[in-house]
């Protein structure tokens, strides 16, 4: 019962996207290209899709002795493994207190604490497969105004779903006081759907329910307006040709400095997108293949995006 109303809804279950989605559309000489968060933002960069900037590189534990001197003059920044995954080993470093670092969630650390999460990095403990890894430094994103009562302590991020270079799917992602300030549903953040036609977000989840205000904020977590939502169309469906990968997470998000900043790219995005927009994914799959062997050459990216547009504004 349960599953044919599933069926009717649309939803795409692990297994079918695995077989129908990950395994045939995305070829694994791609992989390389968004499992290594170091050229992935070389790629963008070179196509001209802005990304954080990248203060330094640690690939060997006596490099992670200098951060003290090397981060002088930073008073906040993100570390990152470059091969890590779901949000796991990322650092962000709000603040100083002295000698001390203030990481987003207010909890502070010292430098000797900074230096042991560098090595854990390096020695593989987030990466996929738990290999040797790197450990990336960079700007923290100043997030836009519009989020500052639906977020707590931490950077809202904007995941989208292309499929075939097509915007298919959306929703930003905001921290909790649960998640640590950080912006991944499996570690406690909310979820919020966003009608792509109008940038507008819509319904929300939080660890799986339901919810209409931010847990820690009491906000209402509908009808907020994403700014800069065509442009953010936009750089979601250029990152097709920029990797190759016909299904594709695209992280973005709003920096109140910069605009537009593109985070990271997944070869294996999830499926819990379908539960904070309360709808399923396989009807618009279909609707994007239909369309796309309908035409007589590939379309361009305006093409894409009024696609998009067209025909995924929410009901």
């Amino acid at each position: 019962m349960i599953q044919s109303r599933l069926a009717r809804m649309g939803v795409l279950g692990m297994n079918a996207r695995n077989a129908g989605y990950i395994s045939r559309w995305n070829e694994r000489k791609h992989y390389p290209l968004v499992d290594d968060k170091l050229l992935t933002k070389s790629l963008a960069e070179g196509v001209g899709i802005g990304v954080p900037a990248l203060y330094g590189v640690v690939r060997h534990n006596h490099e992670a002795k200098d951060l003290r001197a090397k981060l002088t003059g930073y008073a906040d920044f993100v570390v990152k493994p470059a091969h890590g995954s779901g949000g796991n080993g990322i650092l962000v470093v709000g603040d100083r207190s002295r000698d001390r670092l203030v990481k987003a969630s207010g909890q502070e650390i010292t430098f000797d604490d900074l230096e042991y999460h560098v090595s854990n990095i390096l020695s593989g403990m987030y990466s996929l497969g738990g290999h040797p890894d790197v450990a990336m430094i960079e700007y923290r994103v100043v997030f836009d105004p519009l989020f500052e009562e639906v977020a707590y302590r931490g950077v809202p991020d904007i995941r989208m779903l292309v499929f075939r270079g097509v915007p298919t799917m959306a929703m930003v992602r905001l921290p909790t006081r649960t998640s640590d300030g950080r912006a991944n549903l499996h570690q406690g953040a909310v979820g919020a759907g966003i009608d792509l036609a109008s940038g507008l977000t819509t319904s929300a989840v939080y660890r799986n329910r339901p919810v209409q205000e931010h847990p820690d904020t009491g906000k209402s977590l509908a009808g907020l307006e994403i700014p800069s939502w065509a442009k953010l169309l936009d750089l979601a469906a250029r990152c097709y040709e920029l990797t190759g990968l016909g299904y594709l997470g695209v992280d973005v998000v709003l920096d109140a400095n910069y605009g537009p900043l593109m985070l990271e790219l997944n070869a294996r995005p999830g499926i819990s997108i379908q539960i904070a927009n309360r709808a399923g994914l396989r009807h618009r799959l279909d609707r994007v293949e239909a369309w796309l062997a309908s035409r007589g050459k590939p379309p361009q990216v305006d093409d894409r995006v009024r696609f998009a547009k067209r025909n995924f504004a929410s009901a």
